[in-house]
């Protein structure tokens, strides 16, 4: 059983990161997946949230926007339709994003059509801001 796990993540624009890690902590669809050197293999779905990975004692913190988990043999493959590193993240960008989808909200009935998207929105823009928040740690 090996010690480390390859992390890949990709999105369909760019590779994020391709790194050999100790511990990955995902945003699954059914609540956080916690992932080790020998994991079980494993497929699932990814939501909206932060994905953390350890690397030498030191957390690194990724905003993840729905996707794919594949875990095989010391391998995990993440396939999101973003990812954003902590250290990449816009703040300004984000706050912006988030007070766009605040004030689209009230606005909006909950049986709109809008109003689920403007959800999904705020929820983006929310984890990014928390994410960005930990790269000032």
């Amino acid at each position: 059983m090996a010690d480390i796990l390859k992390l890949e993540m990709v999105t369909p624009y760019k590779r994020v990161l391709s790194e050999e890690v100790d511990e990955i902590i995902a945003p699954g669809a059914l609540g956080e997946l916690g992932i080790l050197p020998g994991h079980t293999p494993l497929l699932t779905t990814l939501k909206v949230g932060e994905l953390t990975y350890r690397k030498g004692g030191a957390a690194f913190h990724v905003a993840v926007n729905w996707g794919y988990v594949e875990v095989e043999e010391g391998k995990v493959t993440i396939l999101a339709e973003t990812a954003e590193p902590a250290d990449e993240i816009d703040l300004a960008r984000a706050k912006a994003a988030l007070g766009r989808a605040e004030d689209a909200l009230k606005k909006l009935e909950p049986e709109d059509k809008q109003f689920r998207i403007m959800e999904a929105a705020l929820e983006r823009a929310m984890i990014r801001i928390q994410v960005a928040a930990r790269k000032a740690r």
